[in-house]
C-alpha cells in the first residue's frame, strides 16, 4: 500500500510538471495571439487559442496522420527484432509477437509515470517468456543506452547541418543560453558528488556484500550484468545496426510526415524535420508523462527557427503529440495489455540448447 501511494504521488508529480508546462506555454502563446488579434482589429472574444487549436486537428489530413502511425508501428516492430537479438545470447528465443506487446505496454506505463515502462516491459517479458527479470532488465538497459547514443548522434548531425541557424536563434533567446549555463553549473557539481557516492560504495563493499540485502543485491547485479554483456555476443551485428538506424530514422519520418498532415508545415524541408525531430525528442526525454508540455514547448521552439508563428507551432506540437500518445501509445498499449494473456494461451516458452548457445 506505500509503495502504490509512493508511486502514486509521483505521477501527480510528474504529470503535475507536465500540465504546469503546458498551461505556462499556453498561456504566453494566448496572449501573443490575441495581441496579435487585436492589432488585426479582431474582437478579443472572437480571438481564442484553444479555439483555433481544436480548429486546427480539424484541419489536418488524416491520411498523413495513418502513415505517422505506420511509421510508428514499423519502429516498434524492428525494436522489438532488436531487443530479441540482446535476449538470444542468453539462451531465450522470445515471441516477437511478445516482445512488441511488451514494449507498447512498457510506453503506454511511461504515460502514467516516466521510466516505470522499462521495469514493466522488463517484468512482463519474464513473465510471459520465463527469463530471470534481472537478466532481461540488463537487455532493456542495454536497449535504452543504444538510444541515448543514438540521439547523441542524431543531435550532433543536426548540430552540423544548421550550426548557424540554430546558433543565430540562440543569440536572439538569451534565456537558452543562461538555461545551458546552469545546466553545465548543474554537471559540475553533480559528476563529482556521484564519484564521491560510489568511491564510498566501492569502500564498504566488504560489509554491504556480508548482509544478506547485499548478497540479494549481488544476485541481481550479476544477471543484469549478463543482460548488458549480452551486446558483445550479437549473432549478426549488422542487422543490429541496421534496426538500430531504422528505428530512429522512422521516428524522423513521424514528424516529417506530420509536416504534411498540417497545412502551415507542409512546407517545411526534411533539415527543418531533423530540427524538430531533434528538439521534440530531447522534451520526451525530459521526465513528464510522454513528454507533456516539454515536447511542445522544445518543438514549437524549433518549428520558430523556420518562421512557424508561436499559435501554429502550438497547433502543430499537439497534433503531433496527441496523435503519438492517442493513436500509438494508448491505443496500441492498451490493446497490447488486453492481446498479450489471449495470444499465450497455450505458449509454452522454450530455452535455446547450450549447443546452440555456444555455436553463436
Amino acid at each position: 500500500m506505500q509503495r502504490f501511494i509512493l508511486n502514486f504521488l509521483k505521477f501527480l508529480l510528474f504529470l503535475g510538471v507536465g500540465v504546469l508546462i503546458l498551461y505556462l506555454l499556453y498561456r504566453h502563446q494566448n496572449a501573443a495571439f490575441q495581441a496579435e488579434c487585436a492589432l488585426k482589429g479582431i474582437p478579443g472574444e472572437e480571438c481564442n487559442l484553444l479555439d483555433k487549436v481544436l480548429h486546427d486537428f480539424g484541419t489536418v489530413k488524416v491520411s498523413w496522420l495513418f502513415l505517422v502511425l505506420c511509421a510508428f508501428i514499423v519502429s516498434n516492430i524492428s525494436r522489438a527484432i532488436r531487443w530479441n537479438m540482446l535476449i538470444k545470447p542468453l539462451g531465450y528465443t522470445p515471441r516477437l509477437i511478445n516482445s512488441f506487446f511488451c514494449i507498447m505496454i512498457g510506453y503506454f506505463a511511461n504515460l502514467g509515470l516516466p521510466r516505470l515502462g522499462e521495469v514493466l516491459r522488463a517484468g512482463t517479458m519474464s513473465q510471459y517468456e520465463n527469463i530471470p527479470v534481472e537478466k532481461v532488465m540488463g537487455t532493456v538497459v542495454v536497449d535504452r543506452i543504444i538510444d541515448v547514443i543514438s540521439i547523441l548522434l542524431v543531435t550532433a548531425l543536426a548540430i552540423f547541418l544548421e550550426y548557424d541557424t540554430i546558433l543565430a536563434f540562440a543569440k536572439q533567446h538569451v534565456a537558452i543560453a543562461d538555461k545551458i549555463a546552469m545546466l553545465q553549473n548543474m554537471l559540475i557539481w553533480g559528476i563529482p558528488l556521484m564519484l564521491l557516492g560510489v568511491a564510498g560504495l566501492w569502500y564498504f563493499r566488504k560489509q554491504l556484500l556480508s548482509t544478506s540485502i547485499g548478497q540479494k543485491i549481488m544476485g541481481f547485479a550479476q544477471g543484469f550484468w549478463q543482460g548488458i554483456q549480452t551486446v558483445r555476443q550479437l549473432d549478426r551485428p549488422w542487422l543490429f545496426l541496421f534496426h538500430s538506424f531504422l528505428i530512429w530514422f522512422m521516428y524522423y519520418s513521424m514528424t516529417y510526415l506530420n509536416f504534411h498532415a498540417f497545412a502551415p508545415t507542409a512546407h517545411l524541408s526534411l533539415v527543418a524535420a531533423l530540427i524538430t525531430f531533434v528538439f521534440g525528442g530531447w522534451g520526451i526525454v525530459i521526465p513528464s508523462p510522454g513528454g507533456m508540455g516539454t515536447y511542445h514547448f522544445l518543438a514549437q521552439t524549433a518549428l520558430a527557427m523556420y518562421g512557424i508563428s508561436g499559435e501554429d507551432g502550438f497547433s502543430w506540437a499537439n497534433i503531433s503529440f496527441f496523435t503519438i500518445q492517442l493513436g500509438g501509445n494508448v491505443a496500441i498499449g492498451l490493446s497490447s495489455w488486453l492481446l498479450l494473456p489471449i495470444v499465450n494461451r497455450n505458449y509454452q516458452p522454450k530455452a535455446l540448447s547450450h549447443e546452440h548457445i555456444g555455436a553463436n
